[in-house]
């Protein structure tokens, strides 16, 4: 017995799902949004730490996300983007350097002249770039070496690739390395100020006007609803079962979940598309988050390659957004699931990184933590290799009437909130061309 009808069934209610289902709202068409977790978000949701709403995964704007500002402007949120002077740094050997900036080039002590030089363009040639030509082709060690040699590359950006992924590091697009660098670079005041942002409030703020707004143009939002399967029928409508039993029949159906997820909950892909599915691999990440009485460094980013400590590096989110006198501080453990610390207990992690914390900046104590928290997420980083798009099957897949993506389509762009609304919007006018 089917429970209800839509013409457009959304899965997924993280930024891509939920943007995905306001363009349709809006457009007077009915749609459902189903969402496995309990709350709404995804990797923008945001839990209670300490008193303060906070994103369980950092986030941040730069001036290039034109699709989240475009979104923004539509929910009445354009003046909520709270622009920020941020730095960066680098701890190796012990020492705090600074990082971001033609002078912090020029006075970085492990670096020579002719590196430094060959570094520099390289980030010069990023932030210029419209299209990457035959770097595409390239793995992102390979495409280093060649700007900046093997002894630069070993001293700036091996360790960092390998702590976050790994066996996987020799095999990953230089041009999803390339377009994060360049990302960074364009978001910027001047040279010698790099200029991030913040949405008032957090994430939180745009997951809940996107769901107000949904819901004020008749659409459902419902949590804690996984998907079991969605089939077709002979009418080409789509039947979607969840985990409690429900049956919801749908014209079109978007995915947003996890590509490694969507075999299992489509039966009727092609082989060859779920050939392409199962194949992307995918790291995870636990995502510590430290709420300290005092600031560590003052820099919002900063790239650890000491040899003595495995976290990769730390991201000071109240130097992007103001937690009154203390401080927040991120630090994501990116790994596969093979690795050994991801069996470390929550507790294990979190010593290991505050002893980084305590390394950086001996003044620190244990007194000065408020409050600590563990957050993991198994599907968090989709391998980009090579040619990356070329592996993956179209978003209209071979089944009428479904569109399947996820963090991987975003390619060679990074995991972002402009990236997940920019697709979102796609997806949803390609849907509705076909209702």
């Amino acid at each position: 017995m089917v429970h209800s009808k839509f013409d457009v069934v959304v899965l997924g209610a993280g930024a891509m799902g939920l943007a995905a289902a306001y363009h349709i709202a809006k457009s007077g068409r009915s749609v459902c949004v189903l969402e496995a977790s309990p709350i709404p978000g995804g990797m923008a949701a945001h839990f209670d730490f300490n008193g303060v709403s906070l994103e369980r995964y950092y986030h941040f704007v730069c001036k290039t996300d034109t699709d989240t500002f475009d979104l923004m402007d539509e929910l009445g949120l354009g003046d909520k983007i709270v622009w920020r002077t941020t730095r960066m740094g680098y701890f190796v050997d012990g020492e705090l350097h600074d990082w971001g900036n033609p002078i912090a080039l020029l006075k970085y002590p492990h670096l020579n002249l002719i590196e430094k030089f060959r570094y520099g363009l390289m980030a010069w040639w990023c932030t210029k770039r419209r299209r990457w030509g035959e770097v595409e082709s390239m793995t992102a060690p390979d495409w280093f070496r060649s700007w900046l040699g093997e002894s630069c590359y070993d001293k700036m950006w091996r360790r960092l690739l390998h702590q976050k992924l790994f066996h996987h590091t020799e095999h990953v697009s230089a041009t999803w390395i390339a377009t994060r660098i360049q990302r960074i670079g364009r978001s910027r005041a001047s040279l010698m100020q790099e200029e991030l942002g913040h949405i008032t409030g957090g994430t939180q703020t745009l997951v809940d006007h996107l769901i107000a707004a949904i819901e004020r143009y008749g659409g459902d939002v419902n949590c804690a609803m996984p998907v079991k399967s969605v089939k077709l029928t002979a009418s080409d409508e789509k039947i979607v079962e969840t985990a409690n039993d429900g049956r919801i029949l749908a014209r079109q159906v978007i995915s947003t979940v996890p590509t490694p997820l969507v075999a299992d909950i489509f039966p009727d892909l092609s082989p060859d598309e779920v050939n392409k599915l199962t194949a992307i691999e995918n790291i995870a990440v636990v995502c510590l988050v430290f709420k300290l009485k005092r600031p560590v460094t003052g820099k919002f980013w900063l790239n650890i390659i000491d040899q003595a400590h495995e976290i990769p590096g730390l991201i000071e989110f109240s130097a992007l957004r103001d937690f009154g006198p203390h401080t927040i501080i991120y630090a994501p453990y990116y790994m596969p699931i093979e690795n050994e610390r991801w069996h470390w207990s929550d507790r294990d992690l979190l010593d290991e990184a505050f002893a980084a914390i305590q390394a950086i900046n001996p003044d620190i104590s244990r007194d000065d933590v408020l409050d600590e928290q563990a957050s993991r997420l198994r599907y968090s980083q989709p391998i980009c290799t090579p040619n990356f798009l070329d592996r993956l099957p179209e978003i209209e897949t071979s089944i009428a009437g479904v569109q399947i993506a996820d963090t991987s389509y975003y390619y060679p762009e990074d995991r972002g909130i402009s990236e997940s609304v920019g697709l979102a919007k796609k997806m949803a006018n390609t849907a509705l061309a076909k209702l």
